[in-house]
């Protein structure tokens, strides 16, 4: 990877920097929808599955692409890709703050899911490009965590924009800022220190197969994949769509306090990054078992707040949101499990591989909760705290697929490598018809 000499650590931060600024703003918009949703429904007239649909619709954009955009970006390099990247996501923000409709609101947000889709494999590519081996876990888990800023800016300050600069104004500001983005980006970013712009080989529809099948055939990417699946979909429900409803509604704290709760949420995940990143680093042979221990603390904090009598206390409720922030930052060891499973060649086109896993996820329980929330309050946009609790509560079917599979995959591969090769950060044994 980035081991090679030449490299000084003041260029790389900055092209790091850059891309990571491209990243911020793909998550802002893909956040900004978060306290948006009482006024979406009363803007479009629409019902609770049909707000969920935003969401649901730009999550699978995300989780569609990532795969193609894997492979474009081993093709083509990540200076390219997220030059387009940013221009979609900031054209669809800009539709999404003059639409007047659902249906031109929901083309607007498959924009938003779409350029929101090119940008995260990107930067990881980038990390992978200029920082030494034994930096990358870390700066992934900080770039993960720090691009958690644009959800920030798209809490508290988009619920102050809204109520005093109107809904058109607000998207807007939004959309301009990829502007300055994207002038920045062209200037700055590179893709490896001695190419500005990175071509990989060209490949036939029929290599571009093979090389899917050989990542798919590492029973590293798909462990990578399962704790992707597994660790952030509540964070994506809470912090994309849901959890202001949940905490104004079923909990009943001010439209503030709920403001306040989910930029601690972001400002949690930041807090996490770090943390796990060192953890990763240092012990690689425990990464499942860090992202099972965070499930399991998902799980147990989520059944404190749904089963508890009446409204759930406050301390309850940032103890809630300080656990929930750890399921971003734990999706990354999926990143990271795959990394060391599969060669360089194939890095980008493993991340979407993995990269689908969570983005499935939070596509089913944000879905899920919609549609429990209309089935228990028919023909109205007043949702009752039980309604809500027993949305939520879908959750623990994906917990439970996700564990099951992490589990699986996690024998296979502890039957094939050992505690020193990870350690080393060496691939797993390479299964694939390539590597012969």
């Amino acid at each position: 990877m980035s081991d090679a000499p030449g490299i000084t650590p003041g260029r790389s931060y900055l092209v790091w920097i850059v891309g990571l600024l491209a990243y911020a703003l793909a998550v802002f918009h893909r956040s900004s929808l978060a306290v948006a949703g009482l006024a979406a429904t009363e803007r479009f007239d629409i019902s609770a599955s049909q707000l969920a649909s935003f969401t649901v619709l730009q999550l699978l954009v995300y989780a569609s692409m990532q795969i193609p955009v894997g492979l474009l970006v081993d093709r083509f390099g990540s200076r390219t890709v997220l030059t387009v990247a940013v221009a979609v996501v900031s054209t669809g923000q800009l539709a999404f703050a003059f639409a007047d409709s659902y249906p031109l609101a929901l083309g607007a947000r498959v924009l938003v899911g779409a350029g929101d889709a090119m940008t995260f494999i990107c930067v990881l590519r980038l990390v992978s490009s200029w920082f030494p081996r034994h930096r990358v876990p870390l700066i992934s888990q900080l770039t993960g965590n720090l691009g958690q800023l644009g959800a920030l800016a798209a809490a508290a300050p988009m619920t102050w924009a809204l109520g005093h600069l109107g809904w058109t104004r607000a998207y807007l500001g939004g959309a301009l800022a990829g502007l300055v983005v994207l002038v920045v980006l062209r200037l700055l970013l590179h893709d490896t220190p001695t190419e500005p712009h990175l071509r990989g080989v060209p490949m036939s529809a029929r290599a571009l197969g093979a090389s899917l099948a050989s990542s798919w055939a590492q029973p590293g990417t798909r462990l990578g994949l399962w704790v992707h699946f597994s660790t952030p979909f509540s964070t994506t429900v809470m912090g994309l769509l849901w959890g202001y409803p949940f905490l104004v509604t079923a909990e009943r704290v001010s439209p503030g306090t709920a403001s306040a709760l989910l930029s601690l949420l972001v400002a949690t995940s930041v807090a996490y990054g770090p943390l796990l990143g060192w953890l990763v680093g240092r012990h690689p042979w425990h990464r499942s078992t860090t992202a099972l221990i965070i499930v399991a603390a998902l799980a147990g904090v989520w059944g404190l707040v749904l089963l508890w009598p009446g409204d759930a206390p406050l301390p309850l409720l940032v103890l809630l949101i300080v656990v929930v922030g750890a399921g971003g930052p734990g999706s990354m060891i999926g990143f990271d499990v795959a990394r060391t499973s599969n060669p360089d060649r194939r890095t980008a086109s493993a991340s979407g591989i993995v990269n689908v896993g969570g983005f499935t996820a939070g596509l089913l329980a944000v879905l899920a909760v919609g549609t429990v929330l209309d089935v228990l309050t028919p023909g109205t946009q007043e949702y009752t705290p039980e309604a809500f609790r027993w949305a939520m509560a879908t959750q623990y079917l994906l917990w439970t697929l996700g564990v099951v599979q992490v589990l699986r995959y996690r024998r296979r591969i502890r039957g094939l490598t050992t505690r020193d090769q990870v350690a080393a950060g060496s691939s797993m044994v390479d299964l694939t018809p390539d590597a012969r």
